[in-house]
């Protein structure tokens, strides 16, 4: 009995050691085929160009294939429960942005996936302003301008977003209760379809994400009236914030980021941690994000829980004042 007490005794003692020699043997076989990114909205907007690049360089550095998989619908909501539901494995990861992962929650009455329950951040990847883009023909040159021109048409301007819930949306919905103007709120599915409209005249404004619309804001095809930061953008050096255009303390930041499901290996997350950690630091892809208007981060993914968590405090309150419910 005593033999049987000290084997016992030993085995449990060797448990967490073994547990570490699983961790570790996850570590040394993954990735050995391709991995899914899903992203959670349409393409062409800027978390599926963040997500494009990232991808890009995981499988030149792992020498398996990193795939984009876009699944737009429901705010993100349809893109995020497939990833929830995946098998913690690694080889299913989600490109999460502002909306997903800390505003849906707010929004709807019932979610098929819990953030903080069904998920482990991997990588805090960037962060960018969203730039209150017009159409060049609208007769507003300034953030005053097109708030004065909305007060004398109250109700009769628009403007629109990448979906309800959307950073973009929110964006907005913070401006008009800033500035306490009239504006209807038109969402779309994804930033490229809001785009397009308001390209075309369909709407009048777009709070939109830099890297989507930075391009036609430099060719000349749009107007960059302010940026959303409380710094302003390298590539937009004349642009003013909106805090600098009146309305001290606006802030409205989006930012992407990688998870995975609950239950991935220690070992997984941080292997692929350091390897995005790696993209980020090249002068390569820091150049070509900030091309687009947006600021590689990296870090632990302690640090990209943090701000999660953060900012589902700080939307809440916004979409509370806004009295929005999508369900």
């Amino acid at each position: 009995m005593k033999r049987l007490i000290r084997l016992s005794a030993v085995l449990l003692a060797c448990l967490p050691c073994l547990a570490a020699a699983a961790d570790g043997a996850a570590d040394d076989a993954y990735p050995n085929k391709a991995v899914r990114i899903v992203v959670p909205f349409a393409p062409g907007g800027s978390t599926d160009v963040v997500a494009r690049i990232v991808a890009e360089k995981l499988a030149q550095q792992f020498k398996q294939p990193f795939l984009v998989d876009n699944r737009a619908g429901a705010s993100g909501n349809i893109g995020a429960e497939l990833v929830a539901k995946s098998p913690a494995d690694g080889y299913t990861l989600l490109m999460g942005a502002t909306g997903v992962l800390s505003i849906n929650d707010h929004l709807y009455s019932r979610m098929n996936y819990d953030v903080a329950r069904d998920f482990v951040p991997v990588s805090y990847v960037t962060q960018n302003a969203n730039i209150l883009v017009v159409s060049p023909s609208l007769p507003a040159t300034t953030v005053s301008e097109l708030v004065a021109l909305a007060k004398s048409k109250p109700g009769t301007l628009s403007f629109a977003s990448s979906g309800p819930g959307s950073s973009t949306h929110l964006s907005g919905e913070l401006f008009k209760a800033m500035s306490g103007v009239d504006i209807l709120h038109v969402p779309y599915k994804g930033s490229s379809a809001a785009l397009t409209d308001l390209l075309g005249g369909q709407v009048t404004m777009l709070f939109d994400n830099a890297p989507s619309s930075i391009g036609f804001v430099q060719q000349g095809k749009l107007r960059a009236l302010a940026v959303t930061s409380r710094k302003r953008l390298p590539g937009l050096p004349n642009v003013p914030t909106v805090d600098e255009a009146g309305f001290k303390g606006y802030e409205s930041l989006s930012w992407c980021g990688i998870v995975a499901p609950a239950g991935t290996p220690r070992a997984i997350v941080l292997k692929l941690n350091r390897a995005i950690d790696r993209i980020l630091a090249t002068d390569e892809v820091r150049e070509k994000l900030v091309q687009l208007g947006v600021e590689p981060v990296g870090g632990p993914p302690e640090a990209f829980a943090r701000l999660i968590q953060s900012e589902h405090e700080k939307w809440g309150k916004v979409v509370k004042t806004a009295n929005i419910k999508l369900n």
